[in-house]
């Protein structure tokens, strides 16, 4: 049991989200009788508790000097015009660094939470799903809770000043974050691809030509 603790153990990152010690807490906490009453089912909250600590890495990233950079790690999901503003998105499978990122430099407006719907992230239905909405004055970001996410922590509230690449929130779970662009911005000032894997707070998404 302890070299299979130990090969556990070396998969834990050095740094978390703010709410890791909500999730890896319980677990961490009945491995301790567990391992001595029921070894398998203490190897099991270990295993879960350091599943915890993984999923809610947080490693530090360097932004690039211009442009507007994701808001998240994963894959592009949604590339569309709505009126005369574009929006990205970008689906957060279960694997990803959950933590969000300020596409651009800027101050808060606002953060609008808006209970919803439970929808798979990456399906259209999500339109309808809880979200908190990042008003940033000439740019947005969207933080969308999947089918199981269920909670949305923004960092950030009207008045916050960010830098490009900053902390903006994590969501728990599979989710999506999107950045609608300023006006001004079309089609052609994208710089991703449906489908492609990107960076929170590193991979360029918009950028005019």
């Amino acid at each position: 049991m302890a070299r299979a603790l130990g090969r556990l153990a070396a998969v834990v990152p050095k740094q978390f989200a703010p709410s890791t010690r909500r999730y890896a807490l319980p677990p961490a906490l009945l491995a301790v009788p567990l391992s001595v009453l029921a070894p398998p089912l203490g190897l099991l909250c270990v295993s879960v508790t350091l599943f915890v600590l993984w999923f809610f890495r947080d490693p530090d990233r360097v932004a690039p000097e211009s442009g507007f950079v994701s808001p998240a790690d994963g894959r592009v999901s949604v590339i569309r015009r709505e009126g005369d503003r574009v929006r990205v998105g970008v689906f957060m499978n279960v694997t990803d660094v959950h933590v969000n990122r300020a596409p651009a430099d800027a101050a808060v407006e606002s953060v609008t939470h808006r209970p919803g719907a439970h929808r798979p992230a990456f399906s259209k239905d999500s339109v309808r799903n809880e979200r908190v909405d990042v008003d940033c004055g000439e740019y947005e970001v969207s933080l969308i809770a999947g089918a199981f996410a269920r909670r949305i922590h923004p960092y950030v509230e009207g008045g916050t000043t960010l830098e490009r690449g900053q902390r903006i929130g994590h969501i728990a779970f599979g989710s999506r974050a999107d950045v609608l662009l300023p006006e001004g911005y079309d089609a052609t000032d994208v710089r991703v691809e449906k489908g492609q894997r990107v960076r929170a707070g590193e991979t360029v998404v918009a950028r005019k030509r």
